[in-house]
């Protein structure tokens, strides 16, 4: 059905008229997730209001701190040493970006990363929208077992030859966002578009170790091949559980959040984001959680299942990415 869709709609002469003029297909290695890890490789692929390709783009980034996850983007110290400044490139960075929707695979995390590294130059990304290429796949209801990039490349076919390598992702997901869009169009599909607030201010970590330096184990700023984190103990929420979440409204810090299933983000990177927003990062799902997070609902898992017995509000990871955004300070006194 979706290959009659998709061949339909690539020669239709009527397209959505609104549907977005143009996209710029992102993808960006980086450090880590936390709010304070920068971005060491940056890949653009600018697509036409159909999703062709117009161009691409790829640079390096300098991010003037240890390089994180080497053994994951193969990214070392002498490699990053010589490129350039994120400062350096945002000027480039924003003729790729201009006037088109960010389109990416968890968006939400490219577009925080992206508008960060803006705001530290001083400067403001000029992107308006985005548009989550696993929102979208819902919106279609591709038949994936998981959101991952690689499972989303193989449905329509595409081959990646560097996993984690800025420009093969960026060419991968806009080889898989073309068709999508076609199907979108074709089928009347509403796109999943979100709007981008950038950063006006930012405040730089002094503790943050610089490029170069060795921080912990192994000299990737205490990073283990096991994990993209340092290795800790998550700390105790130091906040009271304000209750369940209320669909349509912010979260709260203090709630408590349980995961289940595959995400397309490492767990315990999502797990982390979320204990830094203040939120309680629970393992098992009772009366008291107030959020469940899982990208397949319909899953027989325990958590699922015990989220359906106690009423407990069920997102998925594109939707929680969103409320990371504006979690609301927990009620003092």
């Amino acid at each position: 059905m979706l290959e009659d869709l998709t061949t339909a709609a690539s020669s239709a002469t009527v397209w959505p008229a609104a549907y977005p003029k143009g996209y710029a297909v992102v993808d960006v290695e980086t450090t880590g997730l936390a709010r304070h890890d920068r971005i060491i490789s940056a890949a653009v692929y600018r697509l036409d209001e159909r999703g062709e390709v117009e161009d691409h783009w790829y640079t390096l980034v300098n991010p003037e701190r240890d390089p994180g996850p080497v053994w994951i983007h193969g990214l070392t110290n002498d490699v990053l040493e010589s490129a350039p400044l994120f400062e350096d490139i945002a000027e480039e960075f924003s003729a790729r970006l201009d006037g088109r929707v960010l389109v990416a695979h968890n968006a939400v995390f490219d577009w925080q990363m992206i508008a960060r590294e803006y705001a530290r130059a001083e400067r403001e990304a000029p992107v308006r929208q985005r548009l989550c290429t696993i929102a979208l796949s819902k919106e279609l209801g591709l038949p994936l077992p998981n959101h991952k990039l690689e499972t989303l490349a193989a449905h329509f076919g595409v081959v990646q030859q560097r996993a984690h390598h800025a420009l093969d992702d960026a060419r991968v997901l806009a080889e898989a966002f073309r068709p999508s869009l076609r199907a979108a169009a074709t089928g009347g599909v509403r796109l999943p578009l979100h709007e981008c607030r950038p950063l006006t201010e930012w405040s730089a970590d002094p503790a943050t170790p610089r490029i170069g330096q060795q921080a912990g184990a192994g000299g990737y700023g205490g990073y283990r091949p096991t994990s993209w984190r340092p290795a800790r103990k998550r700390p105790a929420c130091p906040y009271p559980n304000p209750g369940r979440y209320q669909e349509g409204g912010p979260l709260k810090q203090g709630m408590r959040v349980a995961f289940s299933g595959d995400t397309s983000v490492e767990r315990d990177l999502l797990e982390d984001r979320a204990t830094e927003a203040g939120l309680h990062v629970a393992t098992s799902v009772s009366r008291l959680t107030s959020l469940l997070v899982t990208n397949d609902p319909d899953s027989g898992t325990s958590k699922v299942v015990k989220a359906r017995q106690y009423g407990t509000p069920v997102v998925d990871e594109a939707a929680f990415g969103q409320l990371l955004g504006d979690v609301e300070p927990a009620t003092s006194g």
